[in-house]
């Protein structure tokens, strides 16, 4: 039996060079690549080429380029042949697949043909009884279970042997060596149908059958999510970037929101489930900064450029209200004092002297052009700096800080980060945003 290919290929004559539309003859002593084909009329001649001699021996061979059904469409007898083995191999409806596999006819082609002579026709009148007719179904449409629009098998997730080992999870079978609900087929693998069962036996038996279906059910659910969301993917992502201590650490506000969203999980995606909290950070970020500005609007400020006076100024009178307010305790302290024992008074007023010392120099602020490294800042950060009370020098050293700490996260290098003792937390972000505002670090 010849093949399809060799079939639908324009064989000519070796000796004549004329096309063979029907029976030729092909010997079987010549060997490859110099086979030979006759057509009739040479054969009968004793045609000889090459090394072919009259007397090989040969095989006749029917290509089979003769119509034999009486159709518009000329069909021939091959291109009978192959619709007919496509039908078999790829079913009924499957028509995109039954003309690649026909080759020269489209989709359109296949299905008038084979309906009009095979189903329709004579054939399909002597083959299918009228009455069964209407069971041929076309299992390509659009609720049939071979529909293009239902979803596709996923392809098995690639993992090396060591993370499907950490995740007891076998790949090509699409199954972990622990299931959810592990333990929900030792409830029935007990049961037993006997003839001595009553009908309360048999019902209380089936119910419990029901409960295990039900727990099945659920333990494919949640397979399924886990595929379709790739939290699988998402678990190996998350304890990679929590090793080389890459991953930012959220705030215990992030924290509570991704608990109570916990619920929303099973319909995103892990892409869409974290661009879904970046997005509510924003909006986290644009009220606050609303606010902000709702409070500049009220103290009569309209313009970006005299916030940053009006914050100075905030602070300063802040500042200076802290101050009276430390100066009345230390007047207290010292008349409170008065009293005690000359030892105890000459001890406490060495102490006090000291203290004053300390908060002198937080309270008073001297000429900022006196102060040590004054001249290596630029305008802006010795605004910054004399709007938060912040030394140059001091301010040198959380700024070298900060940077470095950034390049070694862009690295991925693990960092634990340290700033100096008696920083104010609000001073730093405030610095921290000045700088990823100037470009000196990225947003963070």
């Amino acid at each position: 039996m010849i093949s399809n290919d060799q079939a639908m290929a324009k064989i000519a004559c070796s000796y004549c060079q004329c096309p063979v539309n029907s029976v030729r003859i092909h010997c079987t002593e010549c060997p490859a690549p110099d086979e030979i084909d006759l057509c009739l009329q040479c054969f009968c001649c004793g045609a000889e080429i090459g090394g072919h001699r009259k007397d090989h021996g040969y095989q006749l061979l029917d290509s089979q380029d003769f119509q034999i059904f009486d159709s518009p469409i000329q069909w021939t007898a091959n291109e009978e042949l192959m619709l007919l083995d496509a039908v078999e191999q790829y079913g009924f409806g499957n028509w995109g697949d039954i003309s690649s596999h026909v080759e020269s006819k489209t989709s359109e082609e296949c299905v008038d043909h084979y309906n009009s002579l095979f189903i329709l026709g004579n054939i399909g009148r002597a083959t299918f009884p009228e009455e069964t007719i209407d069971k041929v179904k076309d299992h390509t449409s659009q609720d049939g279970p071979l529909s293009p629009a239902l979803p596709q098998v996923q392809p098995a997730i690639e993992l090396s042997v060591v993370e499907q080992h950490e995740l007891g999870y076998m790949p090509l079978r699409d199954d972990f060596e622990r299931e959810y609900d592990n333990e929900a087929e030792a409830e029935i693998s007990s049961l037993d149908v006997t003839h001595e069962d009553d009908d309360l036996d048999t019902v209380f038996k089936l119910a419990q059958v029901d409960i295990y279906r039900q727990r099945i059910k659920e333990r494919v659910r949640r397979k399924k999510i886990s595929r379709t969301h790739a939290l699988i993917m998402n678990v190996l992502k998350s304890t990679k970037q929590n090793l080389k201590g890459t991953k930012r650490k959220m705030s215990k506000e992030e924290k509570d929101l991704q608990e109570k969203m916990r619920i929303f999980a099973q319909f995103q995606t892990s892409a869409e489930r974290e661009q879904y909290f970046e997005t509510l950070q924003k909006e986290r970020q644009t009220k606050l900064r609303i606010k902000e500005l709702m409070r500049f609007r009220r103290n009569g400020i309209t313009k970006l450029e005299d916030c940053k006076e009006f914050e100075e100024e905030k602070y300063l009178r802040e500042k200076k209200k802290e101050n009276r307010k430390k100066m009345g305790n230390l007047a207290l302290k010292r008349t409170s004092m008065v009293s005690k024992k000359a030892s105890e008074e000459k001890h406490d007023t060495s102490g006090r002297k000291e203290s004053d010392g300390q908060d002198g120099d937080k309270m008073v602020l001297r000429d900022p052009t006196t102060l040590p490294s004054y001249s290596l800042l630029t305008d802006t950060e010795r605004k910054l700096c004399n709007s938060i009370g912040l030394k140059p020098a001091h301010y040198i050293t959380i700024k070298t800080c900060i940077i470095k700490d950034y390049l070694q996260r862009r690295q991925g290098v693990p960092i634990k980060v340290r700033y100096p003792s008696g920083l104010d937390k609000s001073h730093r972000q405030k610095i921290i945003n000045f700088l990823s505002d100037n470009g000196w670090i990225g947003v963070t």
